[in-house]
């Protein structure tokens, strides 16, 4: 089993979270509220409508309830959109989907319980970190590649227009950018920027 050793800074996250709860204020909304504030988050609520989140906000409670489904939401798939905790009430086809929909990590049935809730936000904050580490290392991934792209084909006009060697090529772009302060890619798409107007 994997050690918890990222555990102390998730709960620390969790201390003066803050969260958005889209919720109706009834039974649950008031024990959601109440948790929230035990655990020592801020909270802001709301039911149902919902055009933009609060500066800040770090996690979203919300009821998926088949009379809301309709409710548009224009902050949802945002790349900025929060983690969401789907607070479910009827367990069907529809509201699966909606909670599916949702990306949720973890949800939270009605009626609230008085345990529970911490553990789904530890859950939800966790992976939701997680998944854009992996996202970020993933664009870094396509980043690297696409100079690598570039570069090769600078090198390779350099190679044809030039008559060099690839090992002159490349040595070509490292002087270059070492000269002019900048990156071997940068030369590079200058190279092959220039190449396309002398060309036209």
């Amino acid at each position: 089993m994997k050690h918890p050793v990222d555990q102390p800074s998730v709960l620390r996250q969790i201390r003066d979270l803050q969260t958005m709860l889209i919720h109706p204020q009834d039974q649950d909304g008031e024990e959601l509220v109440g948790q929230l504030h035990r655990i020592g988050c801020r909270v802001h609520t709301a039911w149902p409508e919902l055009d933009a989140l609060p500066p800040n906000t770090g996690l979203v409670l919300m009821a998926v309830r088949p009379d809301t489904l309709r409710v548009p939401y224009p902050w949802l798939g945002q790349p900025t959109t929060p983690p969401i905790i789907p607070v479910v009430t009827y367990e069907n086809p529809i509201t699966i989907e909606a909670v599916l929909q949702l990306d949720a990590y973890a949800t939270i049935a009605s009626p609230v319980r008085s345990f529970g809730l911490l553990t789904a936000i530890a859950v939800t904050l966790s992976q939701h970190r997680n998944r854009q580490a992996r996202e970020h290392h993933i664009r870094r991934l396509e980043r690297k590649s696409a100079h690598q792209r570039l570069l090769h084909e600078a090198k390779q006009l350099m190679m044809r227009t030039r008559g060099v060697s690839e090992d002159e090529a490349h040595a070509f772009f490292r002087d270059q950018a070492m000269s002019r302060r900048t990156t071997i890619e940068d030369v590079a798409r200058n190279v092959l920027e220039a190449h396309k107007w002398l060309g036209l």
